[in-house]
């Protein structure tokens, strides 16, 4: 639990910090579609298949702060830092940068009690290495569909 909470608490202190690319209302968006993305990932992968889990196997209290404090900081730092006027070269290195980076986080994350929180059922590192760019993706993809609205409506407010 004590990783968790240094986690938690370094990783929003960070995101918070540093922004300076994200609205408030983005930050909003993305903080639920985080926790919803991650809730619905988690149900299929975590509840019904067993693939890994938060501190025990199934619905567990102590695991509700990583479902809502800690993915939605790194999401955030992911996007404010991300290369969007880069060309892709930059932003698959970018992207590789920050999947090894989540990978290394997540070896921490299997150590022992007290500092590491996550157990694996079936599911392997690798398997994080394939699925960990297809999330930031989504991500992205989120993102700029927000960018989208956001823009829609503020023409729209603009010719009023």
């Amino acid at each position: 639990m004590i990783g968790l909470i240094i986690a938690i608490i370094l990783f929003n202190l960070i995101a918070f910090r540093t922004n300076t690319r994200l609205t408030l209302n983005q930050i909003l968006h993305l903080w639920t579609f985080t926790i919803a993305f991650q809730q619905i990932f988690d149900l299929m992968i975590n509840i019904k298949y067993h693939a890994y889990w938060y501190f025990t196997k199934g619905v567990d209290w102590k695991a509700i702060p990583a479902h809502l404090a800690l993915l939605p900081p790194v999401n955030m730092l992911f996007l404010n830092w991300y290369p969007f006027k880069k060309n892709i070269r930059h932003k698959i290195g970018y992207l590789v940068i920050w999947v090894i980076a989540i990978l290394i986080y997540e070896l921490m994350t299997l150590l022992p009690e007290p500092w590491g929180y996550f157990h694996y059922g079936w599911w392997e590192l690798w398997y994080s290495a394939i699925v960990n760019p297809i999330l930031f993706l989504i991500l992205l993809g989120y993102y700029k569909w927000v960018l989208k609205a956001e823009n829609k409506l503020l023409t729209k407010i603009n010719k009023i």
